[in-house]
């Protein structure tokens, strides 16, 4: 296994956790030459590749009046660019393995109206599905799976979702209202573990199941 990220000592202790063999390998999918350094490492330290999880992503929290270039690059370069740049870099293993890919997306890019305050995060989100799909009609010898998820636990410790930080409260005091009045929240949070074990599930089936998505979401309180 090997992980990637931006940030070395986080890594270092999540590869200490998942166990021997773990391998921590910095990465910013937002420079398409560390993508494509962090993924011969991979391969390199692993002996090949079988599959990959997209897992980056970042939600900007602003009406879409108030979005500006750089916040719409850099929400495009972290959760669309780059998953085709480490995809690219990965191919030849995946294909050459029959291996799979899944990456993780948001219902609310497919399954609900777009949440007022996240259109940004919505239409990147929405890309990488399309992103997906190509993928798939382009290289069938590999299994492309989107798995858009409802809402989650943050995690814990340096495991836990940084997602909302530098959301202005402002605006989320404003739209958070509006989304629980629509029920686009579900009043519970998935667990992270059930998360990781659809995961688990998607890449034990391999490039021979048709399974081009899958939804995860918590079950509603009664």
């Amino acid at each position: 296994m090997a992980l990637l990220a931006r940030r070395r000592d986080r890594l270092e202790s999540a590869a200490a956790e998942a166990g021997e063999g773990a391998l921590a390998i910095a990465c910013d999918v937002t420079d398409e030459q560390s993508c494509r350094r962090a993924v011969a490492d991979a391969v390199a330290g692993l002996g090949g590749i079988d599959a990959l999880v997209y897992a980056t992503g970042v939600g900007p929290l602003a009406r879409l009046a108030d979005i500006d270039a750089a916040t719409w690059q850099q929400t495009f370069a972290t959760n669309v660019t780059g998953a085709a740049i480490v995809t690219g870099a990965a191919l030849p293993h995946l294909t050459e393995s029959s291996g799979a890919a899944v990456y993780l997306s948001s219902i609310s890019a497919s399954l609900t109206p777009p949440w007022p305050g996240l259109g940004g995060y919505i239409v990147s989100k929405a890309a990488l599905e399309k992103l997906v799909e190509a993928w798939r009609v382009e290289h069938p010898g590999v299994g492309f799976t989107r798995l858009s998820v409802g809402d989650c636990a943050g995690g814990e410790g340096h495991g836990a979702t940084e997602f909302s930080a530098g959301w202005d409260m402002e605006v989320a005091s404003e739209v958070m209202p509006i989304w629980l009045a629509r029920n686009y929240i579900a009043g519970a949070l998935l667990d992270v573990d059930d998360l990781v074990g659809a995961v688990d599930f998607v890449l034990r089936l391999g490039a021979g199941a048709s399974v081009p998505s899958m939804v995860v979401t918590p079950r509603p309180v009664q």
